[in-house]
Parts: structure tokens; C-alpha cells; sequence
């Protein structure tokens, strides 16, 4: 697949990734990302732009609950708790505080959420993202219900995930 068909459907998406890099390669910054329902998708742009290798420590695709457990030691009682689970604040939190730890980086991002078409819970439907943004300013998360299909919920997502690394290299840069 060329690289300029990964971009095809999100215009400007590329030019935000390559912004982004450039932003935390002057900060001196490295990223990360832990992501689930986007599937590698964020590292994947990331990593699209040539030169990312000095910004972009990795990814970890935590899929499955017990690699969320196991990778990035997010709290088995999380899934446990009915009101929580896979796709909540906490889990977000953890797993992008996890992916700072296991990956070695300065900023990093989550991605866990229900891209459809199926999988929707009570309370969750379809399009139901959470993101964790974890960096030395402190961790935190943010909601996101996106609209339309599978490809288009991730898609949009991805772009969340890019912008919130951005947020989190400019408010490290700013409290060093």
C-alpha cells in the first residue's frame, strides 16, 4: 500500500502526523501509543512519515484484555467491574501510563472503544472511544462518540489520538 493511500480518506491527517513529529522533535520529545480498537492504526501514520524512527519509540496493540493485563499492567479488576471495563476512563488511563512505562517514551497515547459493528454495551454504543494521554504533566482521558462505520470510527479516532499526542508534547514542553 502506497503511503499516500494509508491517508486517502482523512485529508489532512498526514500533515498533522508530520506536524506532530516535528513539534516533539523539537521539544525533544519520544511518543508512544497503546491502542485496541484502532489496531496499530495511530503508530501505523505516525510511523507513515519518513524520519519518525528519532520521535517514535512504539506501539503496543492491546487487542486482547490479557495483553492489556500482561503489557501494559492495567488493573484485572477493571474488567471485572461491570461499570467499567475494556472501554472506560480508567482502562484508557492505565494503558497509556503503561505504554509510557513499557515503551520508554515521554508522551503517550491510549485508544479503547467500540468501533463497530458490533460489540456495543448499555451505555456504550457504537463509536464509543475513550483516550488516555499520559506524559510528565500527569495522565489523563477524554470521551469520544464518533459516527458512521467501522472504518470511519477508527479513522476518526486515529485523528483524536494525533491531536492529543500533540496537546500532551506541548504541555510537557511547557511545564520543563
Amino acid at each position: 500500500m502506497a503511503e499516500s493511500e494509508i491517508f486517502a480518506d482523512a485529508p489532512g491527517l498526514y500533515d498533522a502526523c508530520a506536524a506532530l513529529l516535528e513539534l516533539a522533535r523539537g521539544r525533544g520529545l519520544t511518543l508512544g501509543t497503546a491502542e485496541s480498537c484502532t489496531g496499530g492504526l495511530v503508530c501505523g501514520s505516525l510511523t507513515a512519515v519518513p524520519g519518525s524512527s528519532d520521535v517514535v519509540r512504539g506501539g503496543v496493540v492491546s487487542y486482547a484484555i490479557d495483553v492489556k493485563r500482561a503489557v501494559l499492567g492495567v488493573d484485572g479488576a477493571i474488567f471485572e467491574d461491570p461499570a467499567l471495563g475494556a472501554v472506560s476512563a480508567e482502562c484508557a488511563e492505565q494503558m497509556a501510563r503503561g505504554a509510557r512505562l513499557a515503551l520508554g517514551c515521554d508522551v503517550a497515547v491510549s485508544v479503547t472503544g467500540i468501533a463497530g459493528p458490533g460489540g456495543e454495551e448499555p451505555g456504550k454504543p457504537v463509536g464509543t472511544v475513550w483516550f488516555g494521554l499520559s506524559s510528565a504533566a500527569g495522565t489523563r482521558s477524554v470521551l469520544r462518540t464518533f459516527a458512521g462505520d467501522r472504518a470511519a470510527v477508527r479513522l476518526q479516532a486515529v485523528a483524536q489520538a494525533v491531536e492529543l499526542l500533540r496537546e500532551g508534547s506541548v504541555e510537557v514542553g511547557s511545564a520543563g
